[in-house]
């Protein structure tokens, strides 16, 4: 999940309760959380 917090844009859990990261674009924020996602489904 991804949410604008002022200047900064946040990559949250699912639940919305852990940070996993703070980006300056939201474009990186997107890459990250794919990249997330790929390591997550790597080993099924």
């Amino acid at each position: 999940m991804i949410k604008k917090k002022g200047y900064k844009w946040v990559l949250f859990t699912k639940d919305g309760k852990k940070v996993l990261g703070e980006f300056r674009t939201k474009k990186d924020a997107l890459k990250r959380e794919r990249q997330i996602i790929y390591f997550k489904n790597l080993r099924k």
